[in-house]
């Protein structure tokens, strides 16, 4: 768990998409912001694996940190989105790191 931590920061602070496998399948991620909520750390990324048709804004997605598995850093560089802000999802959550 504290390998995937570092791992999301590392990637949130040098703009690196990771690979990593969720519920059974592997995506590549490129995370914006690592978060607190209710004890568990969550990552909000946009899912680079996905399939979107071109009318389709792309937004992050929120994985539970515990859930990814056989995380690795790629070489693979992002730029944030333009509508990412840098705030908690909820007003309970707290802001851990962010781009």
């Amino acid at each position: 768990m504290i390998e995937n931590r570092l791992t999301i920061m590392e990637a949130i602070a040098r703009k690196k998409a990771v690979s990593a496998r969720y519920n059974g399948g592997e995506m590549i991620l490129a995370p914006h912001l690592l978060f607190e909520r209710r004890g568990d750390l969550f990552v909000s990324a946009l899912n680079l694996s996905k399939v979107r048709r071109a009318d389709d804004e792309c937004q992050l997605g929120q994985f539970k940190l515990e859930g990814l598995a056989m995380m690795a850093l790629t070489d693979v560089t992002f730029e944030p989105l333009a509508t990412f802000q840098q705030a908690a999802p909820r007003s309970d959550d707290t802001m851990i790191f962010a781009i």
